[in-house]
């Protein structure tokens, strides 16, 4: 189904500002739905209007009544015959009530036209759509909501609703959560049960109609603020460490002037329960990531230091590749002790494991750099482990063998570029060097060396994807090496 936007572009004559606008009546028209127990459709004009036809932009069902229609009206194209007080609030700009009948209902709904202005100008028409039969014995509560609704009419009428500024949230309250009706002088003229219970929530047993929030022990910043700046805003009333309830105030305006304000309520106790285990909990397994990185940076040192009293030199040579291959795996843990979640930017790995080669190959007699590029995203942080040993194996292999001591790095410096690309679903690691190339015939598969063998167990095994190594250039003494891993992300 195509979006709000794109049914405007292609089928309305309205421009980018004036698409936008019904976008932020469509966004934010939930409460208004809800406070009259009824449907809204969005309607604007097909062409330049000569034909007399509108198409629905938009639709909302109320959560707080029956639906009218079961079925979905966004996108349908209807005549000035089938839709005359609509016709008539876009070509007068004035809101109209009436009667229509539908095959659909079979039976009368009452219809009230709203035009949506901008700018002075009429752009669209909103319809609030009802059936006798199927409404709500009016009370105390339905008469208020009613006439808060007509004042958000009114307010559409003379294009001051919607807000300019976003205001809608996940944790916003609704309707249905609690409601109050606040006079000019900021004093509560209703409150609705849900939203006397919020109240009791935080302390306030006394009536509050007639009162101010500051006479009821309550902040009244969020009221003030939304009289003096004419826009929606949000104030979070905390009781003890247990109890969090937010008040979300929606100025009223009549031509021009502040007539009073809504006042939407709702017990968010739970939610920030549950933000503070959140948080809680990612604090404790980021400690513990940390207390993994410190414990293995403290095995690599214990190996080395066992290393250094070892005499054989296959055997040292053993111990430091054990910590390498430690330290390869500290470096995953220490970022995710800083990050939130399980997920880890592998750009930062594969940065750090070839600053620390680098830096291990510092020699002014032979002149060697190990170069980074690219971008690989985040990734879950058990096949970013197994991609950091793989990475720390390939740069100790091309820093190995790619430039053994007869070659001559004084005329022509040696480097090992690391290049990270994601696109869609693959990510590619490739290593490339300007050594002296692996030797001919040689076969991945057949390698028996300790390294190679763990790289392609990894590559093959743990992320299922593939490898390559071949020469990058056929010909003179220095033909270098790429070696090019590729996984699928789907897997991870």
């Amino acid at each position: 189904m195509a979006s709000l936007i794109e049914l405007a572009r292609t089928l309305t004559p309205l421009d980018t500002s004036q698409a936008q606008q019904l976008q932020r009546l469509a966004a934010s028209w939930g409460l208004l739905a809800d406070f009259c127990f009824s449907d809204l459709l969005l309607f604007a004009p097909v062409g330049d209007f000569d034909g007399g036809e509108f198409v629905v932009l938009a639709q909302v069902r109320p959560t707080t009544g029956q639906t009218v229609y079961r079925g979905d009206w966004v996108g349908t194209r209807l005549d000035e015959d089938e839709r005359p007080l609509v016709a008539r609030s876009y070509r007068n700009g004035e809101i109209i009530e009436g009667e229509i009948h539908l095959s659909v209902v079979r039976e009368r709904v009452r219809v009230l036209c709203v035009p949506v202005r901008r700018e002075g100008k009429v752009i669209g028409v909103l319809t609030r759509e009802a059936a006798p039969s199927i409404g709500r014995q009016h009370g105390e509560l339905e008469r208020t909501y009613l006439d808060i609704f007509n004042r958000f009419a009114r307010m559409i009428a003379s294009g001051d609703f919607p807000y300019e500024d976003k205001d809608d949230t996940a944790e916003a309250p609704r309707v249905g959560d609690g409601v109050l009706l606040v006079d000019p002088a900021g004093r509560v003229e209703y409150a609705s049960p849900n939203a006397v219970s919020a109240f009791h929530r935080v302390g306030v047993h006394a009536n509050a109609e007639g009162l101010r929030f500051g006479e009821l022990g309550l902040d009244e910043s969020a009221v003030r603020l939304a009289f003096h700046k004419r826009q929606p805003t949000v104030v979070e009333v905390e009781r003890g460490s247990e109890i969090t309830v937010v008040f979300r105030c929606l100025p009223i305006t009549d031509r021009g002037e502040v007539s009073g304000a809504v006042v939407l309520v709702r017990d968010i106790s739970e939610l920030r329960r549950r933000d503070r285990l959140l948080l809680s909990k990612d604090a404790t397994i980021r400690e513990i990531h940390h207390r993994v990185k410190n414990n293995l940076q403290t095995i690599s040192s214990l190996l080395r230091l066992q290393g250094r009293r070892l005499d054989s030199a296959e055997a040292k040579a053993a111990i430091e590749e054990s910590a390498r291959r430690i330290r390869s795996i500290a470096v995953v843990h220490e970022i995710l002790s800083r990050e939130a979640g399980d997920d880890v930017p592998f750009v930062e790995i594969a940065r750090e494991l070839s600053r620390m080669v680098d830096e291990s190959l510092m020699n002014p007699d032979r002149p060697f750099r190990v170069r980074f590029s690219g971008e690989a995203g985040t990734i879950p942080a058990a096949p970013a482990t197994s991609l950091s040993v793989v990475l720390n194996e390939l740069l100790q292999n091309a820093v190995d063998h790619a430039f053994p001591e007869e070659v001559d790095l004084a005329e022509e410096p040696g480097y090992v570029d690391v290049l990270l690309e994601r696109e869609e679903d693959q990510l590619t690691v490739r290593v490339t060097d300007n050594g002296v190339g692996i030797p001919e015939g040689f076969d991945l598969d057949a390698s028996t060396g300790l390294g190679l063998s763990i790289v392609r167990t990894l590559v093959e095994t743990e992320l299922a994807g593939d490898i390559t190594m071949r020469r990058v250039h056929e010909s003179g003494t220095r033909h270098g090496t790429e070696v090019q891993v590729v996984v699928s992300t789907k897997h991870f």
